[in-house]
């Protein structure tokens, strides 16, 4: 299976933080990426600078019958729809797309690293993704993502809440 997580910590054109997932999720689904499956929304404090806008992120589980890098180039055509302007890194966004895994192929290029290089680090990862496939293991460790969750210091197990809210998907 494809997960891909979506996160955003800006207000935009399009409404709040949840408006904008939704609304990559709708660019998405018309861009031929079926969704099967997504998380209920969670919300963490920005890293590295907590004084800026948390974030609120969700996994879903998608089929696209592409290459990752045809999904890749996709994804960046929906940030930049979605008024997302990169300017350093770990700025507030209004929509950020990662690739987690796709189909649990292993590489690394100057322009994706599959399965997503720090995926196994974060919290706003890990969660939502237990959440909608607690069998899911990390590709090149192989370890299960509770382990993987067992590992994240005792900050990143407390700094996450999961809202009682999840994505339109229809």
């Amino acid at each position: 299976m494809i997960y891909l997580n979506i996160g955003s910590n800006l207000n935009s054109v399009f409404g709040n933080r949840f408006d904008n997932i939704n609304k990559s999720i709708e660019y998405l689904k018309k861009n031929k990426i079926k969704i099967c499956k997504s998380s209920n929304f969670y919300e963490t404090p920005s890293y590295p600078n907590k004084k800026n806008p948390k974030f609120i992120n969700i996994t879903i589980e998608v089929e696209f019958d592409s290459s990752s890098k045809t999904l890749l180039k996709i994804i960046h055509l929906i940030q930049k729809k979605m008024g997302r302007i990169k300017k350093l890194k770990n700025d507030p966004r209004i929509c950020d797309i990662d690739i987690i895994d796709f189909n649990n192929e292993i590489f690394n290029t100057p322009l994706l690293t599959l399965p997503h290089p720090k995926c196994h680090l974060r919290n706003f990862v890990l969660y939502p993704l237990n959440e909608i496939n607690s069998n899911w293991f990390h590709p090149v460790s192989k370890l299960k993502i509770t382990e993987l969750i067992a590992k994240l210091n005792t900050m990143s197990r407390i700094e996450i809440t999961r809202l009682n809210k999840s994505a339109i998907l229809d």
